[in-house]
């Protein structure tokens, strides 16, 4: 295999860290306990206090464009997921055949696995892949994973997966034969720790824990959601206030922002049946929620007890914000489809609540706006991460910043050349090294761009500008007096509009975004 990686060797590399990569799944920007939630995540809000966290990190909004963003430091067009990834029940549904849509990461983009790997690391994965699965090449073990357990497409049952959306180990067949009391998020935790401890040398590794909690469907143990029935019987409006009280408790939100615009009924307007109905599927998603926090507490005490925790660089991320599909007030699927092991499909805890989970942002997943792309971000590295434990950092930064941070902490290159010699799409991230260290950031992003399912976007400084592909003229918000994105500035400054509209353009047209027909392709395959 031809590459330009290259690694320490001797005793100087086992300085560089373990790396833990836990990404939640559709989860809402303000849902744990450290961004204003009042669901339990004590072992989350203990990595955010002893470690730093990030006040505005941006993913891409979707599940499998930020999976490809993250896994490959280029843009999801680059990558080949523009759009979505391949499905398991329509093989060829996401494959538009150029450069951008394929439905399947390229080699064209190489993945952090690959690079680790390549770097002397032990690399393994746990959960959600959504980057590729017809054709073993395009899964986790043919892409730089020496062992991996989870569910290779977008989603499945979380109780008892079925076909054709069921559990693959390493490249092995599919799996539906579950004991009675599998639940996805503890079987995904219990193999993560079963390969870290499978693993006869000191070499360091990277574990990516890819959760598919809290996306629907809404499936929890009973333990986990029945002590938080009847607790959202106070409603939204409730929940949304008591969050942002929090948040500015905590500091990383202005007064002046206010709230985001309602996207549902007053509480108060609600039935009794209804009310009693969107409480409960919202105790599902808080089951759901606690649930993987006391997974990651199990991982976490796990490296503990192997005195592995104090050189172990563990990261945080949702994929995207809350999912308010099929953008229905009171939820997906009618009532009796929650928590029934043998349903998948947008049995969800609807609009109302996925609002108040991105309190105090705009709108959902999929969207550009700050509740489709703004996600919690949390770096805990006790030998690491001294002097800013506790912090907050305020910077802006990206999905795709991931890859030079751990090629950096990796003490590795990014390669130019992969798979024997293709070339690979130079990545255009910043490391957050510095950051943790508290050092002066020297590299800040000047521009960064979104594009997904026609929703675009553009940040430049504290300016952001949102559209449809389709609309002629762009929203335009001052982020740094208005994050909440209620007053649209674009006819009172023409010039800037036009500013950003130019430069989101040529971003697009570089990147494989536009067009989507008939792209010129540099990386033809």
């Amino acid at each position: 295999m031809a590459c330009l990686l290259v690694f320490p060797k001797g005793s100087h590399a086992q300085e560089r860290p373990n790396i833990v990569l836990i990404m939640a799944d559709d989860m809402g920007f303000s849902d744990i306990g450290s961004y204003g939630g009042e669901i339990p995540t004590p072992n989350l809000d203990q990595l955010a206090q002893k470690g730093l966290r990030f006040s505005q990190f941006y993913n891409v909004g979707r599940c499998c464009p930020s999976r490809a963003a993250l896994l490959t430091g280029v843009a999801p067009h680059q990558a080949g997921i523009g759009h979505m990834a391949e499905d398991p029940e329509k093989p060829k549904v996401n494959d538009w055949g150029v450069h951008g849509y394929r439905g399947y990461l390229n080699r064209n983009s190489v993945t952090l696995a690959e690079v680790l790997k390549a770097a002397g690391y032990h690399t393994y994965m746990v959960g959600k892949w959504h980057v590729g699965m017809h054709g073993k090449e395009k899964w986790p073990v043919g892409r730089g994973f020496e062992q991996f357990y989870g569910i290779l497409s977008g989603g499945a049952s979380h109780l008892q997966p079925f076909p054709p959306r069921g559990v693959t180990l390493n490249d092995g067949p599919t799996q539906y034969d579950f004991a009675p009391d599998f639940y996805d998020t503890d079987a995904f935790t219990d193999n993560a720790i079963n390969f870290l401890k499978q693993q006869k040398d000191n070499k360091p590794f990277f574990l990516y824990v890819a959760h598919t909690a809290p996306h629907w469907p809404l499936q929890a143990k009973k333990e986990d959601y029945e002590p938080f029935v009847g607790k959202y019987l106070k409603g939204w409006d409730v929940v949304r206030q008591e969050r942002l009280k929090k948040q500015l408790e905590l500091g990383f939100i202005k007064p002046d922002w206010g709230m985001a615009q309602r996207e549902m009924r007053p509480w108060e307007e609600l039935t009794q049946k209804e009310k009693e109905d969107v409480d409960f599927r919202m105790a599902v998603y808080a089951g759901q929620m606690s649930n993987m926090d006391q997974n990651i507490g199990k991982l976490v005490n796990y490296l503990e007890e192997t005195d592995k925790l104090d050189n172990t660089l563990i990261l945080f991320l949702s994929d995207n914000g809350a999912c308010a599909e099929p953008y229905k007030e009171l939820g997906g699927k009618p009532q009796a489809e929650v928590n029934d092991p043998l349903k998948f499909w947008a049995v969800s805890y609807g609009q109302g609540w996925a609002n108040a989970s991105n309190t105090p942002f705009k709108r959902f997943k999929v969207e550009t706006y700050e509740g489709g792309i703004a996600t919690p971000f949390i770096a805990h590295w006790p030998k690491g991460i001294k002097t800013q434990a506790g912090k907050w950092n305020h910077t802006p930064y990206h999905i795709q910043d991931i890859m030079p941070t751990l090629v950096e902490l990796a003490q590795t290159k990014y390669p130019s050349t992969f798979h024997n010699g293709q070339k690979i799409i130079p990545a255009e991230g910043i490391s957050l090294a510095a950051a943790f260290k508290g050092a002066p950031e020297k590299k800040k992003h000047e521009f960064m761009y979104w594009e997904h399912q026609d929703n675009c976007a553009i940040r430049w400084g504290n300016w952001k500008a949102v559209k449809k592909l389709k609309d002629q003229t762009w929203e335009l918000y001052d982020l740094a007096k208005d994050r909440t994105e209620r007053h649209n500035l674009a006819p009172q400054h023409p010039d800037l509009v036009k500013k950003l509209n130019d430069q989101w353009y040529a971003w697009a047209n570089s990147h494989h975004v536009l067009p989507k027909g008939n792209q010129v392709d540099p990386y033809k395959e």
